[in-house]
């Protein structure tokens, strides 16, 4: 029997090989059925290279699906087939028991088979929750802002979509034809699947057809166990093929649309659409940060408003991923020592070209053209070193930098000075907790997101940062860590496992929002951003860490790192900043009520409106000088220069002409010594004298009170706007030389034309020879001791010096007595005789103390003799018009003072006609500069304009700006949103 399903069996796949059913070629024997293939022709091989036996599918193959109701046609005699009882009914029925355990059974494996293989490809499939940040805030919030409803009910019906379709029962026909022409082949092609299975079935037990079954799935799972690997190997290849494909798809649409936004700002600029360009989103919000950065010191507010803190170890790349992220390499560079010295807060922003300035400059930097770029990097380099302060290394002066181009991601961010573990030569004693302090107080605000730089080329255990950022963000709820140099590491490092471990964040004692693996160059500092971004391609496409999934593509390459930060940080802005304009609104709230206890009738001024009050009452005292009247100019200054030059008269020229024997040897040496002072002295005191009293009046007018209207709050600016006033201020050098000439034509001239000026010389010589003589007097009091009176009235007595100098003094008192007309000189011998009197009496003297005692002796007696003969020569003026002729009485020392006195009125008088005319005026435009330059120089005001109620004004100002433009802020974000 065996033998005749067999013939058959041969007979059907024989007619399928011949037989053509409408294909012209023959069908090999590779293309019957394998089940046929491998019972009847054992020995043919079935493919090229021996391949498992096919495992047979119970549930596909089945006697349900193929086997015949009716009869069996029984083959040809001659084939050797006889006919048999038919018994179908029996054989349906043990057929259909066996059917049972066969459909149980496959059930039963394939519903195992099918659960085992769901959960290998889910524990395949990645965990996205984690990542539901980089995917934008409005995208899941689309169902809030779009009413579907309504969408879906502007959409036409389906009676009206029916219409503008094709008609496909003219298509279907067209089918059923092609059908027609098909089904012979495959109707035979199934009745031959089915007979085969049928033989299969029917030719063994259930239990040779069980065991056949699970040979065959044996054999199947060892040939998946070998080929897993490889089909694993070829998926990662394709998907990263695919990855890289798409990823070039991206970069080009980006290109593009950047450079369509290049041209749709290129022609808002030239107005070609006659509106004005609103301010951007991030330009806004830079400029509340400025606000808040030119803050003063002892404002107590934190500022708490996000922004970008690029931290990391210092060479680790922080520098160069800021430069990839604003596609410019705009920072200094060096070869290992620290350039960034100073924060830098960068504001990156959209526009049409690519471009960067200064918050305190006009001049804009092209960042396509290198000669901008190194003007640029020079100007940096220049503000970092003008920032630090002598005896320091670093600067807590933040450097405010803004760079638009097209494409750019919208975001603020600081470059913070690398942290270092040693200080070196060259460095101030602190730079290290200076470095760590500045770190600290950007990281502590708890909306600043963290960008963690660490340098992939060295051992993860020199990390400093990783310690830092983790004290100042324990959780990593706002930090995101970045691997540089990961070329440099993957070559270096033994095992590349450990940088798997990184960037899962299982090494480092730090928790993160995501991490990030970039190559920011080859170390050249002359490479260009499209090189280096190239080479970063480049590298992880034939990277191993990408193609054994140690890396996964969106946690490579610095364009998704930009996209992920800039993504952080609108979304926390959008979290914080309205509670942060909250804050600011409070705290207005208090300061205004502040100012209202505490100064009720004053007006709000800040800073700069009170330096403009301040310049306005400077300027009207400078003005008042020029009201000064004539007489009072004139008094002061005859009053200031004699007291500055009538020691030089007195003891140059007045007392040894006085010591001459006549009348002509006293006016020679007079007019001598006159000459000489006015070539030489006079004039240059005469000037000093000028200035000092110009200084005195303006700063009378400077610091006197007005009364009520007196603001205390401007004292320290007053005095020093008069300081640096007078030091910059020089007197005309010509006025010297005409002053000279006019100083010497008055002392020339000895004619007194009346009765007052004579008595007028007289009163002058008196009052100057008064003032000398009570001067000596004292000078004698101090040598000599108190006398009687006062050592019995005040108890004071005489030290032992002094006791010997008043043994001296009554010597040489003794001395002129004897001899009236005593020259002003003690000769030798006369030294000699009063010491020796001395030592009779048991006093030792030495000779320059009795030369010192004499001077003061003869000077008491010589001005008395001088007052007396002041008094004779009030009756002199008839004999002075006489020339002294028939006289014995000579009053030439009156004429002298009568022509000191006059060169003192004429010199009084022309210093204040220079004064009024040219001094006053220049000193005024010297305050008008000085007060120009205090304006610019805000550091000078602050330090100038001082007090509780300078700050409270001020901060007050202060918190109005940022909460009006946080809210408008707010209201433009909301609009974007």
């Amino acid at each position: 029997m065996w033998r005749t399903r067999a013939a058959a069996a041969c007979v059907i796949c024989r007619s399928l090989a011949n037989s053509s059913y409408g294909i012209k070629r023959k069908s090999p024997l590779q293309n019957l059925h394998l089940v046929s293939r491998s019972i009847h022709h054992p020995y043919y091989p079935s493919s090229k290279f021996q391949r498992p036996p096919l495992r047979i599918s119970i549930q596909l193959f089945s006697s349900l699906n193929r086997l015949p109701l009716r009869k069996t046609k029984l083959l040809d005699v001659k084939y050797g087939y006889q006919s048999h009882r038919n018994f179908w009914l029996a054989r349906l029925a043990s057929r259909l028991l066996k059917l049972r355990y066969l459909v149980l059974g496959s059930a039963v494996g394939g519903g195992y088979t099918a659960k085992k293989t769901y959960d290998q490809w889910k524990d395949m499939m990645p965990d996205l929750d984690e990542y539901k940040w980089i995917v934008p805030d409005f995208i899941w919030e689309l169902d809030e802002h779009i009413d579907f409803e309504k969408l879906i009910k502007a959409l036409p019906d389906a009676d009206d979509l029916a219409k503008l379709l094709p008609d496909f029962d003219k298509i279907g026909e067209s089918f059923t034809s092609l059908k027609g022409f098909f089904s012979p082949g495959y109707n035979l092609v199934s009745e031959v699947i089915g007979a085969s299975d049928l033989l299969l079935l029917l030719g063994s037990p259930g239990e040779t057809a069980f065991r056949a079954t699970d040979q065959g799935y044996d054999n199947d799972k060892q040939y998946k166990k070998v080929s897993d690997k490889e089909k694993i190997d070829q998926l990662q290849e394709e998907l990263l093929r695919t990855q890289l494909k798409y990823q070039r798809m991206l970069e080009r649409l980006e290109k593009e649309n950047k450079e369509l936004r290049k041209l749709v700002l290129q022609r808002d600029d030239k107005g070609i659409h006659q509106r004005k360009l609103k301010k951007s989103l991030i330009d806004m919000y830079s400029e509340v940060l400025d606000i808040l950065s030119d803050y003063d010191a002892s404002y107590n507010t934190q500022d708490h408003l996000p922004r970008v803190v690029v931290v990391g170890d210092q060479s680790a790349g922080k520098t160069s991923v800021l430069e990839m992220i604003a596609q410019a390499r705009i920072f200094p560079r060096g070869s290992g020592e620290m350039m960034t010295r100073s924060p830098v807060k960068v504001t990156l922003s959209e526009g049409p070209h690519h471009v960067a300035l200064f918050k305190d400059s006009s001049r804009e930097f092209d960042l396509t053209k290198e000669e901008d770029l190194a003007a640029l990097r020079n100007e940096i380099e220049i503000r970092m070193r003008n920032s630090v302060k002598e005896g320091c290394t670093v600067s807590t002066e933040t450097i405010s930098l803004s760079v638009k181009g097209p494409g750019l991601q919208r975001m603020v961010l600081v470059d913070l000075p690398g942290v270092i573990s040693t200080v070196t030569s060259g460095m101030a004693p602190d730079t290290k907790e200076t470095i760590f302090s500045i770190s600290k107080a950007y990281m502590q605000n708890p909306n600043a997101i963290i960008l963690c730089i660490q340098d992939g080329s060295v051992d993860a255990e020199r990390s400093i940062v990783t310690d830092l950022v983790s004290q100042m963000d324990p959780h990593g709820k706002r930090t995101i860590f970045v691997l540089t140099k990961v070329d440099l590491a993957e070559k270096n490092v033994a095992s590349p496992s450990r940088i798997q471990q990184i960037i899962e964040g299982k090494l480092f004692p730090m928790k993160a929002l995501g991490y990030f693996a970039v190559v920011t160059g080859k170390g050249n500092s002359s490479e260009s951003i499209e090189s280096i971004k190239e080479y970063e391609e480049e590298f992880f496409q034939n990277s191993k860490l990408l193609k054994t999934c140690m890396l996964k593509a969106h946690q490579v390459t610095t364009k998704n790192l930009s996209l992920a930060v800039s993504d952080c940080f609108w979304k926390m802005v959008r979290e914080s900043v309205e509670q942060q304009a909250d804050a600011f609104k409070a705290t207005r709230f208090n300061l205004e009520t502040e100012w209202k206890n505490n100064y009720p009738r004053l007006r709000e001024l800040d800073r700069n409106e009170l330096f403009e009050k301040a310049k306005n009452e400077i300027l009207d005292e400078v003005i008042s000088l020029t009201q000064v009247t004539p007489k009072h100019w004139e008094e002061i200054l005859q009053k200031t220069l004699w007291e500055r030059v009538s020691t030089h008269v007195i003891e140059n020229i007045y007392l040894p002409a006085a010591q001459t024997m006549n009348s002509g040897t006293f006016n020679t040496t007079v007019d001598i010594k006159l000459k000489q002072w006015t070539d030489k002295q006079l004039p240059n005191k005469a000037v000093e004298v000028a200035w000092e009293t110009l200084q005195e009046e303006f700063s009378r007018f400077m610091t006197e009170q007005k009364g009520k209207e007196h603001d205390d709050i401007f004292d320290k600016l007053k005095q020093a706007v008069k300081e640096e006033s007078i030091k910059r201020h020089k007197w005309n050098e010509r006025a010297e030389d005409s002053l000279r000439v006019i100083q010497h034509n008055a002392l020339e001239d000895r004619s007194i034309s009346d009765k007052q000026q004579w008595d007028a010389a007289i009163h002058f010589m008196e009052e100057t020879l008064q003032s000398r003589l009570k001067d000596t007097e004292s000078v004698i009091e101090d040598m000599v001791g108190p006398d009687w009176k006062k050592r019995w009235l005040y108890w004071i007595g005489r030290t032992k010096e002094q006791n010997v100098r008043n043994e001296t003094k009554n010597e040489l008192e003794k001395l002129i007595k004897c001899n009236e007309e005593h020259a002003a000189y003690l000769a030798n011998d006369e030294v000699t005789t009063v010491r020796k009197n001395l030592e009779a009496r048991g006093i030792t003297v030495d000779p320059c103390l009795i030369k010192d005692t004499w001077h003061q002796i003869y000077r008491r007696y010589f001005l008395k003799t001088a007052l007396n003969h002041c008094n004779l020569c009030r009756r002199g003026f008839y004999y002075y018009q006489r020339h002294f002729v028939d006289s014995e009485l000579e009053c030439n020392d009156i004429v002298l003072f009568w022509r000191i006195q006059r060169m003192l009125a004429i010199t009084a008088n022309t210093l204040r006609q220079q004064l009024t005319n040219t001094e006053v005026r220049r000193l005024e435009k010297n305050v008008k500069e000085v007060l120009e330059d205090f304006a610019e120089d805000n550091e000078k005001k602050v330090k100038l304009l001082t007090g509780k109620r300078v700050q409270l004004a001020e901060d007050l100002k202060k918190v109005r700006e940022i909460q009006e433009k946080l809210e408008a802020f707010i209201e433009a974000l909301h609009q974007e949103k």
